[in-house]
C-alpha cells in the first residue's frame, strides 16, 4: 500500500511539474505572439507613412524642381533642339543620318 501511495505521489508531482512547465511555455509564447503583433502593426504604420512620403516626393512639381536645381535641366526650346534626318545614299542603298540645327 505504501508503494502504491509513493508511486501515485510521484505521478502527481511529475504531472504538476509538467503542468507548470506547460503553462510557462504557453505564457512565454503568448507574450512573443503579442510582441510580434505589435511589431506588425508598427511596421504597417511605417509602411503607410513611407507610401505617403513616396507619393509626396513623386509629384510633378517636385520632379521639375529637382530636375532644374540638381540636374541643371531646362525646358526644350526650338533653338536648342537638334533634328536628325534620315536619307538613303544612291550608291550603296544604306541608310545614313545627318543632323541640322
Amino acid at each position: 500500500m505504501i508503494r502504491l501511495n509513493l508511486v501515485l505521489l510521484l505521478a502527481v508531482l511529475a504531472s504538476s511539474f509538467y503542468l507548470v512547465h506547460t503553462q510557462y511555455d504557453s505564457r512565454r509564447l503568448y507574450t512573443a505572439l503579442d510582441r510580434a503583433r505589435a511589431q506588425g502593426l508598427r511596421l504597417e504604420a511605417e509602411h503607410e507613412q513611407l507610401q505617403v512620403q513616396k507619393r509626396a516626393e513623386a509629384t510633378p512639381a517636385r520632379v521639375q524642381q529637382l530636375a532644374t536645381r540638381q540636374l541643371q535641366m531646362r525646358p526644350v526650346t526650338p533653338g536648342i533642339t537638334q533634328y536628325v534626318t534620315v536619307y538613303e545614299t544612291p550608291s550603296s542603298g544604306a541608310v545614313a543620318a545627318g543632323g541640322a540645327q
